[in-house]
């Protein structure tokens, strides 16, 4: 049997880039979770995967979408992650953010944002593995710089030398 909190201690040990995933409610309402829990997957299809927990608000509505945003976060962008990582509906009071020509919430001041369709769910434990197929891809300048997570704390990316 292994431990939960050497477990949560010795998986967050491991930094981690920031995401949140946002997509519409039924009724055009900002949804959204903060995840570290991703990764790029293929090129051929271009796929990547989120893992949502179960227990998320979002997740039901995630999936009922079908169609996501999946922001890497700027070094900039605590004040989301941290709103977004709670529980709880309107996570999203006083972020800015625009709708895509897709239907995506997209939020501003990202490193580069995804949007996909959900292609395929796994199941992950107490999380979900969500597939999206990429339809989009937006970046920014080069001059933002990474959120990064780790042994739980968020913050920049330190030059890499």
């Amino acid at each position: 049997m292994i431990d939960a909190a050497l477990y949560k201690k010795v998986m967050g040990s491991f930094p981690s880039g920031v995401t949140i995933v946002t997509t519409l409610d039924d009724d055009g309402a900002i949804v959204g979770i903060t995840a570290s829990a991703f990764s790029p997957l293929s090129l051929d299809p271009p796929l990547v995967l989120v893992c949502p927990n179960y227990a998320s608000d979002s997740y039901p509505v995630l999936c009922a979408s079908k169609r996501f945003a999946i922001h890497l976060l700027s070094a900039e962008q605590q004040v989301e992650a941290y709103a977004f990582a709670r529980k709880g509906k309107d996570k999203a009071q006083g972020i800015d953010w625009t709708l895509s020509e897709l239907g995506n919430p997209l939020l501003s001041k990202a490193t580069a944002i995804i949007e996909c369709e959900l292609w395929r769910e796994y199941e992950g434990g107490d999380h979900a593995i969500l597939v999206g197929e990429i339809k989009n891809l937006i970046v920014a300048d080069d001059s933002v710089t990474p959120m990064v997570y780790c042994k739980g704390k968020m913050g920049a990316l330190a030059a890499m030398a």
